[in-house]
């Protein structure tokens, strides 16, 4: 089940997309009386996913990351795979949905693309084991890490280089099923800049959630970012970045610099 969150006509809402592919053209949108953390009632109202804007799925109070966490990746930042999972933070104020423009800042000279898969936490939840793990699941969605990349190796930690508005696309929508091996690709304007498996993953999504939620509690609506594959490269406005993520679908946002 793909779950979105959308405006039309000045309101903003959940809802199911419904109809074969991603072509907005063939499908619609089941519109859901509240949010999806509760049992997912609609209304009845269905209106073609053509006439809605897409926003970002879900308003996480923390977006949680996983960095080095694909071996090859690892060999092109240089240093060896961390034996437990490397953990930060990107704020809320960074996430922006399908569509919305990658800011780029003008104090930095190196902004990079960096697709991952991104689950999405549907339940209050600390301290799951890993055979729990996808009780707590709402499901997944693309992201893009977009990093500074100068910031990061200027300060020594990433805080900074991660946190920029508009640093975090996430979408198209939310998919409640996913299978534990799937294809995540970034391309910019056309081009194949990252192609990895999920079955690459050093750290899977189980061990994840156990890990996080041994120190953290997460809310609904909270992302986890998984990590990205090697081939992370510069993003220059003008430019237009899609994230790909087998089973789930394509986020697309356009690089502008930020005024």
């Amino acid at each position: 089940m793909r779950i979105a969150r959308f405006s039309a006509s000045g309101e903003v809402s959940f809802g199911i997309v419904e109809g074969p592919g991603e072509d907005p053209a063939d499908l619609v949108v089941s519109v859901a009386t509240a949010h999806p953390f509760a049992p997912l009632q609609l209304t009845g109202e269905q209106l073609p996913l053509s006439s809605v804007k897409l926003l970002a799925p879900v308003l996480p109070s923390k977006v949680v990351c996983i960095g080095k966490n694909y071996a090859d990746h690892v060999a092109e930042m240089g240093g060896p795979p961390p034996e437990t999972p490397v953990v930060f933070l990107k704020p809320s104020t960074s996430v922006i949905g399908p569509g919305d423009v990658v800011q780029l800042p003008r104090n930095s000279e190196r902004v990079d693309h960096e697709a991952e898969l991104g689950i999405v936490i549907g339940r209050l939840c600390r301290e799951v084991p890993r055979e729990r793990a996808h009780d707590v699941v709402l499901g997944y969605t693309c992201g893009n890490d977009v990093t500074a990349r100068d910031h990061q190796k200027a300060d020594g930690q990433w805080t900074r280089g991660k946190s920029h508005d508009t640093f975090c696309p996430l979408g198209p929508w939310v998919e409640t099923e996913l299978p534990a091996d799937v294809a995540v690709r970034c391309t910019v304007d056309g081009e194949l800049r990252q192609d990895g498996r999920t079955s690459q993953l050093l750290h899977d999504v189980p061990s994840i959630v156990e890990w996080v939620t041994a120190f953290m509690t997460l809310l609904p609506g909270d992302v986890i970012l998984t990590g990205t594959p090697a081939g992370v490269g510069p993003l220059t406005a003008g430019s237009t970045v899609s994230v790909s993520i087998e089973g789930i679908g394509t986020l697309t946002n356009p690089v502008g610099t930020r005024s």
